[in-house]
């Protein structure tokens, strides 16, 4: 993290919290019963990946699963990353990312899941969009948004005079606590001037 000097000398630096936790949650797709047959559904966990994982690849994601029950069943997904960054386990349905992740480049990926015979090519099921969501870490530091703020003061003023404001922003997900919260800190001439949290 770089350090700004103001004018009469005052450098500032942001200060950026550690932490957040991520959950998986679980959907599952109900079964419709018609009188004559039971309707297939797709049916997975939905998919979460962390952000740069620093384990070796692949990376599991998640499984898609269908109810159709056919020993001839192939699992193929298709879509813009599907077979470069993203691959399925033909027989399991297991989804593996070959790439690691940045959050910050994006976000979310949408994917379709198809089962079919692989005998004739021929689709069991009618095919399912999902998403992947990309979790975050907070492995952004705080950035100034600009290198130097200058800021003047008259002699004489009173205890608590406004000197300038700064502004530091952070390209970590602002939905997960503390990942993008910006304090700021008077490094240099904390004898002279205070600096509050919203700069």
């Amino acid at each position: 993290m770089g350090h700004l000097i103001l004018l009469f000398s005052l450098f500032l630096a942001p200060v950026f919290a550690d932490g957040g936790s991520q959950t998986s949650t679980q959907n599952l797709c109900s079964n419709d019963v018609s009188h004559k047959r039971q309707k297939r559904d797709w049916i997975w966990n939905q998919m979460h990946i962390k952000e740069e994982i620093d384990t070796p690849l692949p990376h599991h994601v998640g499984k898609i699963t269908s109810s159709v029950r056919n020993n001839n069943a192939k699992y193929i997904i298709k879509g813009e990353y599907a077979n470069t960054i993203f691959k399925v386990e033909e027989t399991s349905g297991d989804v593996y990312a070959f790439e690691r992740l940045d959050r910050e480049k994006k976000a979310e990926y949408e994917l379709t899941a198809l089962i079919i015979d692989r005998t004739n090519n021929r689709s069991l099921e009618q095919p399912s969009k999902f998403i992947i969501k990309v979790y975050d870490i907070n492995d952004n530091a705080p950035v100034f948004v600009q290198k130097v703020f200058n800021g003047s003061v008259p002699e004489m003023s009173p205890v608590g005079t406004s000197v300038t404001k700064v502004t530091a922003v952070d390209a970590d997900d602002p939905t997960v606590s503390g990942h993008a919260t910006v304090t700021y800190e008077v490094t240099t001439g904390s004898e002279y001037f205070t600096i509050d949290d919203s700069g």
